[in-house]
């Protein structure tokens, strides 16, 4: 840490982010070795066969093992939001980039009965970008709308995808007709670790919020209670400004 400043520095970073990523090696051995023989132990016990204390262990297993997914699911968001990268930038097309987002997950959306269009907008120039990291970005958009809209059987459930110009920068907004951020969780949004849902990791917004930032760009959001949300991601056409590298980095 700098003496004069909390924020840390770029070899300070460097460190926290080899020993978080060595902790979650440590950690995500054993949890596969659980998940190993928590499968074995499924085996023995096929669940809907044999007698009620069979079958109990059965279920019993099976959330044993839904949670230990869990926990691994959880390693892997904080793995991609803590880690320390270099952006790896190339004149992209932003609409083929959105495009082939939402083709992924368009087969995710149709077995939940959403309707998902994507708009894209053809005057949209060629921009610096990293590529993996925006199609991270928008994939946890597009994943946090379908979530938001679960149980809403009765209401007509759209996903939208609209890029756009705006000024200096390319907009692409993420829409959902779920029931809108209530107003005492919005500050929250952000939050590493929050979440409104159970089996939430809580990493996936702020992860995206982190993707907008390191590109010198903004993701924000507007909601309406009953109405729903838009994600508006902001990222300059420009692309990023690159910071100078510090005399370790350069090394």
């Amino acid at each position: 840490m700098d003496r004069n400043s909390d924020v840390p520095t770029p070899q300070g970073l460097a460190f926290l982010g080899a020993v978080a990523g060595g902790l979650v090696h440590e950690i995500r051995n054993p949890l596969s070795t659980m998940n190993v023989t928590l499968q074995l132990l499924q085996e023995e016990f096929p669940e809907g066969d044999g007698d009620d204390r069979e079958r109990r262990t059965a279920r019993r297993l099976k959330t044993l093992r839904g949670e230990v997914s869990r926990l691994e699911a959880i390693l892997d968001d904080f793995l991609r939001y803590a880690g320390i990268r270099r952006l790896d930038l190339a004149n992209s097309d932003l609409n083929r980039v959105l495009e082939e987002v939402t083709g992924f997950i368009h087969p995710e959306c149709a077995r939940a009965g959403v309707e998902l269009a994507f708009y894209p907008d053809r005057a949209l120039p060629l921009i610096p970008l990293d590529e993996r990291l925006v199609k991270q970005a928008v994939l946890n958009l597009l994943l946090n709308a379908l979530q938001a809209m679960e149980g809403q059987e009765e209401r007509e459930r759209r996903l939208i995808v609209r890029a756009s110009l705006e000024d200096e920068y390319a907009r692409v907004d993420v829409i959902d007709t779920g029931p809108g951020i209530p107003e005492h969780l919005r500050e929250r949004v952000w939050e590493v670790y929050f979440s409104g849902r159970r089996t939430g990791s809580g990493l996936g917004l702020p992860t995206a919020k982190r993707v907008a930032e390191e590109h010198a760009g903004t993701l924000d959001f507007v909601s309406e209670t009953g109405k729903g949300t838009d994600f508006v991601l902001r990222l300059p056409l420009a692309g990023p400004t690159r910071p100078e590298l510090t005399e370790a980095e350069r090394a």
